[in-house]
């Protein structure tokens, strides 16, 4: 039998894995807005949001899938969820409507 204080830890230990998931993948995206062409001529500044962009949507993914698997194990609440899909949303936006012009 656990005591309360096992189950404190592993809520502690989900809770810091997410939130240090979720700054690392914030900086991504953020990165990935700050991206901007200097002018027509400039595809690799367009080339490399969009790579940023990618990133951001995979490391989103991931961090989708720790938080289903820390919800399922009852050490997150399930509040959780929305932390990575609000910047998930931004990241598809900036792969879509906010992409990037030459």
């Amino acid at each position: 039998m656990s005591s309360p204080s096992s189950g404190w830890a592993g809520k502690g230990v989900c809770a810091v894995i997410l939130a240090l998931g979720t700054l690392v993948t914030g900086y991504v995206v953020v990165t990935a807005y700050t991206v901007e062409p200097d002018g027509p001529w400039d595809q690799h500044a367009v080339t490399g949001s969009r790579v940023v962009s990618g990133l951001g949507l995979a490391l989103r993914t991931v961090m989708a899938l720790l938080t289903w698997v820390s919800v399922k194990a009852e050490r997150a609440h399930p509040w959780w969820y929305a932390v990575p899909a609000v910047p998930a949303a931004g990241v598809v936006l900036r792969l879509t409507l906010l992409a990037p012009q030459p």
